[in-house]
């Protein structure tokens, strides 16, 4: 498959917007606050050798909670949960420090638990020992993402796509992390352009296009569009 030259540029300077433009970003602000629920981790967490860690992805499953679309664990049952998947994976990692694996698995548990700085601490480890992992760079540039640097998000996120320039997760995340931490809807679309073009079958192409239409819609002023 044909790939792209990776973007290497600075992260832009957008210009004012007008409030025109400020009212278009508003009428669409529901839709990025459901994409930014989901953006695409990429790293997942593997049953590691002898370790009784479960692999479930989501906090609130993981704390035994009773599905429901609003219930949400508090920080401190996040924290709690954190400690206690880690535990062994904490205690195999003394005698295995360069376990990829486990580093993996120990930062995935404190990303889903939303410890940020734990996960990053544990990505980096990783990537001091595979800096070409694509997943999981895309994976700590998401965690500076939720840490509300979008600056550093999009730094990691372009080093990503020098090692993996078609990779899927990171030019998605990416394109989220320009149109709402750095205001440049126009960025936003060149990402996920790039996305349809070096990944024809993406999963989520649908809301890949939809997002661009609006994108562009903000960058001309014109409200309205299709609905979520």
């Amino acid at each position: 498959m044909q790939t792209a030259n990776p973007r290497t540029t600075a992260p832009r300077t957008a210009a004012p917007w007008t409030s025109k433009q400020a009212y278009i970003l508003a009428s669409i602000c529901l839709l990025l606050g459901v994409v930014i629920g989901y953006l695409a981790r990429g790293s997942s967490v593997s049953q590691s050798p002898g370790s009784s860690a479960a692999a479930a992805a989501n906090p609130s499953e993981m704390l035994g909670a009773t599905p429901s679309a609003t219930q949400q664990p508090t920080p401190e049952q996040l924290a709690k949960m954190a400690a206690q998947q880690v535990a062994p994976l904490l205690e195999q990692l003394k005698t295995q420090p360069d376990d990829i694996g486990l580093l993996t698995n120990i930062a995935n548990f404190y990303y889903d638990a939303r410890q940020y700085d734990d996960a990053i601490s544990y990505y980096q480890k990783v990537l001091k020992l595979q800096p070409e992992n694509a997943d999981v760079r895309s994976d700590m540039a998401t965690c500076y993402w939720y840490k509300n640097d979008a600056d550093t998000a999009i730094k990691e996120f372009e080093k990503t796509l020098t090692y993996a320039p078609g990779h899927a997760n990171t030019l998605f995340n990416l394109g989220v992390v320009r149109w709402q931490g750095k205001m440049d809807p126009k960025g936003a679309v060149e990402d996920w352009e790039t996305l349809l073009k070096l990944n024809p079958n993406y999963d989520n192409k649908a809301r890949v296009l939809e997002l661009i239409s609006r994108a562009r819609q903000h960058m001309s002023g014109t409200p309205g569009g299709p609905k979520g």
